[in-house]
């Protein structure tokens, strides 16, 4: 079972993501690989919303992780 989580950066707070990593993928590969996926719904559907990625990131065995945004530590 995977232990290992990908924050998905905002500049807006509230679209902040946190999804969780299939165990088959490599570390060394997933940044480029979630570019990629959100690349490709990008360009299907400039109009996209977070359903539309988080179904196609599913798709791709990522779990979507609910999570609570703590505060700021700068």
């Amino acid at each position: 079972m995977s232990n290992k989580l990908m924050i998905l950066p905002a500049k807006n707070y509230q679209s902040v993501r946190l999804i969780k990593i299939p165990d088959d993928y490599e570390e060394h590969e997933l940044f480029r690989h979630v570019t990629g996926i959100i690349s490709a719904v990008e360009e299907d559907n400039a109009n996209y919303t977070w359903d539309d990625l988080s179904a196609v990131l599913e798709d791709h065995g990522f779990e979507i992780v609910d999570f609570l945004l703590g505060p700021a530590l700068d």
